[in-house]
């Protein structure tokens, strides 16, 4: 029985993996579109930088680019849509997709929507920011996280997960200030755009917890590249 469970575990991780993957792949194949060189497209080397981040094998990241650029006979043809609404308790969500089919990408999406709302657009994009989210960590010799986010030209300084500094940009920033930030002996780890919301909700755990089920319902889908929520 146990070694059942363990190759369960061992199968849903790789499955998750390969969601993972499948996630980054489109990012880069989008970014791709703007030029196959990451050093001079900077949206595409932020997306290699992330599929590094995440251990994507070699071959699969070239592809992605390979496959974005035009370069492959089967090019990507990927569509970015945004859905608005709200998770149960009139948790404001907003939801990034890349997809190849809208039609079925925006059936799944009013079928996860069931246990909350779907809007349209702009019925919540308002309460919330579009920003530029850099995580990076301090090296020796660095200057400190306010003298640095001055410097690099950051709008705002906040603590970011597992030890790191989370820096906030305008959007048109962020590639620039990720670059600066490693001229003061910053070491990024991750730089891309986010929905941030700009009056979060707080609630108790039960109901936190039932929209954190509706959260990740969403995420898993396949089309899903990324969801904000303005939960506190």
């Amino acid at each position: 029985m146990g070694a059942q469970w363990k190759q369960k575990g061992r199968v849903e991780a790789a499955n998750a993996k390969g969601k993972v993957f499948s996630k980054l792949a489109k990012e880069i194949a989008i970014a791709a579109k703007g030029g196959a060189d990451p050093a001079m497209n900077p949206r595409l080397r932020m997306a290699v930088e992330a599929a590094k981040k995440a251990s994507m094998p070699k071959d699969t990241l070239e592809r992605a680019i390979k496959k974005g650029a035009g370069l492959l006979d089967d090019a990507a043809s990927f569509d970015a849509v945004m859905y608005e609404g709200f998770a149960p308790h009139r948790v404001p969500v907003i939801v990034e997709c890349l997809t190849d089919n809208k039609n079925r990408t925006t059936t799944s999406i009013r079928v996860l929507f069931r246990k909350g709302q779907l809007g349209t657009s702009g019925s919540v994009s308002w309460d919330f920011r579009h920003v530029g989210v850099i995580e990076a960590t301090a090296e020796a010799g660095a200057d400190d996280a306010e003298t640095a986010a001055i410097e690099a030209g950051a709008q705002e300084v906040e603590p970011g997960d597992d030890g790191a500094t989370r820096f906030l940009t305008e959007p048109a920033d962020l590639d620039a200030v990720s670059r600066a930030l490693a001229a003061h002996k910053w070491h990024v780890t991750s730089a891309a755009m986010a929905w941030r919301a700009k009056n979060p909700i707080e609630l108790d755990d039960a109901a936190r917890d039932e929209v954190i089920a509706f959260l990740t319902a969403l995420d898993e889908d396949d089309d899903v590249q990324n969801v904000y929520a303005g939960l506190a």
